[in-house]
């Protein structure tokens, strides 16, 4: 049965807004057995890669013996109390930034992050602030999503280049495009400097992988751009990315994060597991690209690609 995708609506919001999870005192729903629903709800953040992944989730599922719809929502703050209230029952997330983000709401804004290059580290910090909310966090998969630099393909082949210890050991300058924000955030300007000894010169505030910044480093205007390792059209601008060989930035592996009261049942691990040793990084922004630039349905590339590796 092919999921049904229907949209965020004011109910949800309205429902959401004053929802907490499970607090500390009423640990009941979490420490409850975990629960098979049969009527699966999964919600996706709205954008192309939440898109597939939920719909490769529902698929699993329906094959399963699941009954499974999507709902589109696009706002964090609406779709993670929506998941602790068993309004929505399972998302995809990213391991490192989903861990601050349940670490700023447990413990304020100004909350020391505890997301890290370890992956480890994360899906432990990670599962302890989620477990007493009711949401059990499954095994992280092989694919990423995380911060990444790219320069001009013809750039890296004329000085070398593979990984950012290159870029640092080259000692060429660099204008970099990226968002404002970069020059304060550790995994950017700083990280770059103190970690690989990159000379970045400047800060081009042209945003985060947006066409401009890619435009932009491939006229030779700047030398590097920030972007994502999943990024689906670094080969349209003649762009490679440079490998982050001393781990910069954030584990930020992709996770199934489910309510334990409603899907926290080895049926429901065991469909989405299957995804973990096959999907990587590479097929990740394939499929991306398959949607983003050849105008695809995510439906349609999720399950070509589930049926290309025989998963359903």
């Amino acid at each position: 049965m092919r999921p049904r995708l229907v949209p965020a609506v004011l109910a949800l919001t309205a429902a959401t807004a004053c929802s907490t999870g499970p607090s500390l005192e009423k640990q009941g729903s979490v420490t409850a057995p975990p629960g098979d629903s049969r009527h699966l709800t999964i919600g996706t953040a709205g954008f192309t890669e939440s898109d597939l992944l939920a719909q490769m989730y529902a698929a699993l599922l329906d094959k399963a013996g699941y009954h499974t719809k999507i709902l589109s929502v696009t706002n964090r703050e609406i779709y993670e109390p929506a998941l602790e209230s068993g309004q929505i029952d399972i998302v995809p997330e990213y391991a490192a930034t989903f861990a601050d983000w349940l670490n700023a709401k447990a413990h304020g804004a100004d909350a020391r992050p505890v997301g890290s290059p370890d992956l480890n580290h994360t899906m432990t910090a990670l599962r302890a602030l989620a477990t007493p909310r009711g949401l059990t966090v499954l095994d992280p998969g092989r694919a990423v999503d995380q911060n990444a630099f790219a320069v001009a393909e013809s750039y890296a082949r004329r000085h070398r280049l593979k990984t950012l210890s290159d870029l640092g050991a080259a000692r060429l300058p660099v204008r970099l495009a990226a968002g404002d924000e970069c020059v304060q955030r550790p995994y950017c300007e700083p990280g770059l400097k103190k970690t690989y000894g990159i000379d970045v010169t400047a800060v081009d505030p042209k945003g985060v992988g947006t066409t401009q910044a890619k435009q932009a480093v491939q006229s030779g205007q700047d030398q590097m751009v920030l972007t994502t390792t999943t990024d689906a059209t670094l080969g349209d601008f003649g762009l490679v990315l440079l490998a982050d060989d001393k781990h910069l930035q954030n584990a930020d592996y992709i996770v199934p994060v489910v309510n334990r009261s409603r899907a926290g049942s080895t049926g429901v691990t065991a469909a989405l597991s299957r995804l973990n040793t096959v999907l990587t990084t590479a097929d990740l922004a394939s499929l991306n690209e398959q949607v983003d630039s050849w105008r695809r349905l995510p439906e349609d590339v999720a399950r070509n690609y589930l049926k290309s590796r025989h998963l359903i």
